[in-house]
C-alpha cells in the first residue's frame, strides 16, 4: 500500500484541527433532533394556537392585526437567527414560536375573514409547503436538517416551516371542525399518526429525512387541536381555561425544558 505523502496526511491533518471542526459545528444552527426537541416541538405548536386565540380573540385584535403583530416579531426573530454566529437555543425557539402564532392568526385570518375554508386553505398550504421542499431539494440536493449550514439552506428551512406551521392549524382545525371529530377525537388521530412516525422509524427503513418533516408537520396539527382543547369553553369541547394561563404554563414548560435539558446544534444524520 502507498504511504500518503506528506501533503496529504498535512491536508487530513489540516481538515481535521479542532478550529476547522468548530467551524464546521457552529455553521448548523439548527438543534440535535432527540424526544427533548419534539416535547418542545409540541409545547410551542400548542402555545402558537393559545397565544395567537389570545391576541386575536381574547384581546379583540382581530386576525388580520394578530397576524400583523406576530409577523413583525417572526421577521426579527428569524432575522436574528440567520445571523447568529452559531447556535442559540432560546433564539432557536423563539423563532419556532414566532412562526406558530402567526401560522395560527394568518391561516385563521384565510379560512375565517376570506372564507376560503379549512379544506381549501390546508390543499393551498400543502401545495405551497410541499413545493418548498421540492424547490430547496432541487436547489441544494438535501432538505434534511444535518445540511443546514448555509445561510440559503436555512431560508428554505424557515420558509418551510413557516408554511408548515400554518398548514397545521388549518388542518388542526378542519379535523376538529368540518370533518366532525372534536378536539379530542382530533388530537387522538394525529397522536396516532405520530405514533405510526415513531413506528416506520425503527422496524422500517423508510428515509429519516422523510420521516423527521412528516413528524414535523403533524406535531402542529397536534398542537392546533390541544390548544382548542385547553381553552374553548366546556360546551363546545374544551377545558375552559383562560388562553392567557394556558399560554402562561405552555412557555413556562418549554423556558423549563431550554434550561434542563443540554441542547446541541445537529451533527450527524438521523
Amino acid at each position: 500500500m502507498n504511504k500518503p505523502s506528506i501533503n496529504t496526511e498535512r491536508e487530513i491533518s489540516d481538515m481535521n484541527t479542532p478550529s476547522e471542526r468548530t467551524t464546521r459545528q457552529l455553521l448548523n444552527k439548527v438543534p440535535e433532533v432527540t424526544i427533548t426537541f419534539w416535547l418542545l416541538k409540541i409545547a410551542a405548536t400548542t402555545l402558537g394556537e393559545t397565544g395567537g386565540d389570545a391576541v386575536s380573540m381574547s384581546m379583540n385584535l382581530g386576525y388580520l392585526v394578530g397576524t400583523g403583530i406576530f409577523a413583525a416579531i417572526f421577521a426579527i426573530a428569524v432575522t436574528a437567527q440567520v445571523r447568529a454566529g452559531r447556535f442559540h437555543p432560546l433564539l432557536y425557539w423563539s423563532t419556532i414560536i414566532a412562526t406558530t402564532t402567526v401560522g395560527t392568526t394568518l391561516a385563521d385570518f384565510a379560512d375565517r375573514s376570506l372564507g376560503i375554508g379549512y379544506a381549501g386553505g390546508a390543499s393551498i398550504l400543502f401545495t405551497l409547503l410541499m413545493g418548498s421542499l421540492f424547490v430547496w431539494h432541487r436547489s441544494l440536493g438535501s432538505v434534511s436538517v444535518d445540511t443546514v449550514r448555509t445561510r440559503k439552506a436555512e431560508v428554505f428551512y424557515w420558509v418551510t416551516i413557516m408554511f408548515s406551521q400554518t398548514l397545521g392549524t388549518a388542518l388542526g382545525d378542519w379535523t376538529a371542525d368540518t370533518a366532525g371529530l372534536g378536539y379530542t377525537g382530533g388530537a387522538m388521530i394525529f397522536t396516532i399518526l405520530l405514533a405510526g412516525v415513531v413506528a416506520a422509524y425503527y422496524r422500517t427503513r423508510i428515509s429519516r429525512t422523510a420521516l423527521f418533516w412528516t413528524a414535523f408537520i403533524l406535531t402542529r396539527p397536534l398542537g392546533a387541536v390541544v390548544g382548542d382543547l385547553l381553552d374553548k369553553p366546556v360546551n363546545a369541547g374544551g377545558f375552559g381555561l383562560s388562553r392567557y394561563t394556558a399560554s402562561t404554563v405552555l412557555f413556562s414548560f418549554i423556558l423549563l425544558g431550554l434550561y434542563a435539558f443540554p441542547h446541541r446544534a445537529a451533527e450527524k444524520s438521523h
